[in-house]
């Protein structure tokens, strides 16, 4: 069973960590870790004392950030954040936003705003978005355990995904896997094969695993908006430790088939989800946030059912500017699968 985290159950674990206080130039902040491994390792916080009011003074955002670093996934409840104030806490975090690229048109997206995704469920008119349309369909992927934007060759850093409209409860949440622990845990024999692979990540790779009818072949423009890109499997995370960069986005390995390749790589994130590395995160209000660092940590949404509520997420993308941001950009020859 893995690890909830909802207003009334911080964590699954028997040994729970005391709320740690950090005292601020405004006040403490108070932190309460999620999932707390045996040796001592922790991942997910549950942040309280930060006033969302006005903007963020820089030296709590320096300790958030090393909140981040230490725990890869930080949630806040009731921010009382609007699409402004959601990106401009965002750009605190780093210099450049991912632009959304409106697949299907601006005039089309609800949320209209280049920062930030519409990752809910509802369409312009106010409806549900319908059983198998082309959005319903793209949204499958999104099922599957990953990392935002490994496809890019510069990579995403750190995602923000905000609720606006109180959701209902028990029916709204979000997933998180620790991809640092579960390397540490790996035989050594096992990390000494990886060390050194390379791996091509290809967003339609993932939405065909998602919807193989309907994305089996991409549209022309959707491809030519996003092709591949290659990162090494496994990376250095913030905080120092090594760990795995996943997701289903993952295609092909260096020096390997795409058969081989799936089979490496998806016994790897079966690896990363054991319920010893997830916790779950249940979306209880207007304002809840949840910011997790892409390099050192997996996630996947509930799928899209007939019989589900209205969810209305938005999220925000810090682009990675780390000395890993750009992969090996160089690594194309390496793979010869199509």
């Amino acid at each position: 069973m893995s690890h909830t985290l909802t207003e009334t159950s911080t964590t699954a674990t028997t040994s729970i960590p005391p709320t740690l206080q950090l005292r601020g130039e405004v006040g403490l902040l108070r932190v309460r870790p999620v999932v707390q491994y045996e040796g001592g390792g922790t991942f997910g916080a549950e942040v309280e004392g930060v006033d969302w009011s006005k903007p963020i003074p820089d030296d709590v955002v320096d300790q958030l950030i090393a909140l981040e670093d230490k725990y890869a996934v930080l949630i806040f409840r009731q921010t009382g954040l609007d699409n402004d104030g959601h990106i401009a806490f965002s750009q605190q975090l780093g210099a450049d936003l991912e632009v959304n690229p409106f697949y299907y048109g601006r005039e089309n997206d609800r949320v209209g705003e280049p920062y930030l995704w519409d990752v809910g469920n509802i369409e312009l008119d106010g409806s549900l978005v319908k059983p198998n349309s082309r959005r319903w369909h793209h949204s499958l992927g999104n099922t599957l355990w990953h990392t935002d934007s490994s496809y890019h060759q510069r990579r995403s850093k750190y995602s923000l995904l905000l609720s606006h409209g109180d959701p209902v409860r028990g029916g709204s949440w979000t997933h998180f896997a620790d991809t640092r622990q579960a390397y540490t845990d790996l035989p050594e024999e096992l990390k000494l094969q990886l060390e050194d692979l390379i791996v091509e990540h290809d967003l339609w790779h993932s939405r065909k695993l998602g919807s193989p009818v309907v994305y089996g072949n991409p549209l022309p423009h959707e491809k030519a908006a996003k092709p591949p890109a290659y990162h090494r499997l496994v990376q250095i995370s913030p905080g120092g430790q090594k760990a795995l960069y996943l997701a289903a986005h993952a295609k092909t390995v260096s020096g390997m088939s795409l058969e081989d390749s799936q089979k490496l790589l998806w016994k790897l994130i079966d690896h990363c989800t054991q319920p010893k590395y997830v916790f779950s995160m249940e979306w209880l209000n207007a304002g809840d946030m949840v910011w997790w660092d892409n390099r050192q940590s997996m996630h996947r949404a509930n799928p899209y059912t007939e019989d589900m509520t209205a969810r209305d997420v938005r999220r925000s993308t810090v682009i990675d500017d780390g000395p890993l941001a750009w992969g090996v950009p160089d690594a194309k020859s390496l793979f010869t699968t199509a």
